[in-house]
């Protein structure tokens, strides 16, 4: 009986300390995203690829050209690759039929299916506009016109709302100029809610092609 008693002593103590070797330590790794207590919280991992972020509700904000790339796309689309307005500009920075044909794209449904594209529609245009407003870029940058700082980025996204020649107009009579689209977005509002991002990656080239 004593040594049965004694089998069983050995047998617990042995998996009693086999089992001490996998218990959590003191100095243990914690989870450095920390969520809240509720338990419909949730963390998202960043994405290398910004494509994916263009479903959010609330676009990248930062000063960097993504952030401008994506802010333009939040105002003109809500980041949406499929959306058609109802004046027939289209994808993500709502292009119409003409601007696109001015940078090589003539097949608008392959435009609407092709996410890739028209990143390098929205790329190829800003070169454009850089080129055609190269002059405008230079001299207005830092000066104060109704009201609004002028900059490069805030030219280029005013640009791209009315086109070159309504921005060349609203500069040169110093604000005076109204400028607006069917939906009473402004050259002004947009040259102040665009301003001051980093566009200086963007080459100018007055003949830029989306391939």
């Amino acid at each position: 009986m004593l040594k049965k008693c004694l089998f069983y002593s050995i047998i617990i103590a042995t998996v009693g300390f086999m089992s001490s070797g996998f218990k959590s330590s003191k100095n243990e790794s914690k989870n450095v995203f920390i969520i809240g207590e509720k338990a419909n919280s949730e963390c998202s991992f960043p994405s290398k690829n910004d494509l994916n972020y263009t479903s959010k509700t609330i676009p990248y904000v930062g000063k960097f050209f993504i952030g401008f790339k994506e802010a333009i796309a939040f105002k003109e689309s809500q980041g949406n690759y499929k959306l058609v307005n109802s004046l027939g500009y289209m994808g993500k920075y709502q292009f119409g039929i003409e601007t696109l044909k001015t940078i090589g794209i003539h097949d608008s449904t392959a435009f609407l299916n092709n996410k890739k594209l028209q990143e390098k529609a929205f790329i190829a245009l800003l070169k454009i506009n850089k080129s055609v407003l190269k002059e405008e870029i230079e001299h207005y940058s830092g000066k104060t016109i109704a009201g609004v700082k002028v900059t490069e980025s805030g030219i280029l996204a005013s640009a791209h709302l009315g086109g070159a020649g309504s921005v060349k107009k609203f500069l040169k009579s110093n604000g005076n100029q109204k400028c607006k689209d069917a939906y009473g977005s402004s050259i002004k509002s947009y040259m102040k809610k665009f301003g001051g991002y980093e566009t200086s990656g963007i080459v100018a080239k007055r003949n830029a092609k989306a391939k």
